[in-house]
């Protein structure tokens, strides 16, 4: 039976600082990064497109935002 050797806290530490400070865990972590960001850009338009969504549904358009946008730069013009 093989015996399980287990790491010291300095070594963990050591080990650390070492793995931290390659090339290949840079890259990861670059990547990772990437993929994080592009993951939140997802999920913030299916938040869109639900609401979108519900906004259809209640009859809502383009248009109605466009007059409303229309009169807040009238007003704003006005000051």
């Amino acid at each position: 039976m093989a015996k399980t050797t287990f790491l010291t806290d300095e070594q963990v530490e050591s080990e650390i600082a070492r793995l931290t400070k390659t090339d290949a865990v840079k890259l990861a972590r670059r990547e990772q990064r990437v993929k994080y960001r592009r993951r939140q850009v997802l999920y913030s338009l299916r938040a869109l497109e639900k609401r979108g969504k519900q906004l259809m549904a209640q009859g809502v358009t383009m248009l109605d935002f466009e007059i409303v946008e229309n009169a807040i730069d009238a007003e704003t013009a006005v000051e």
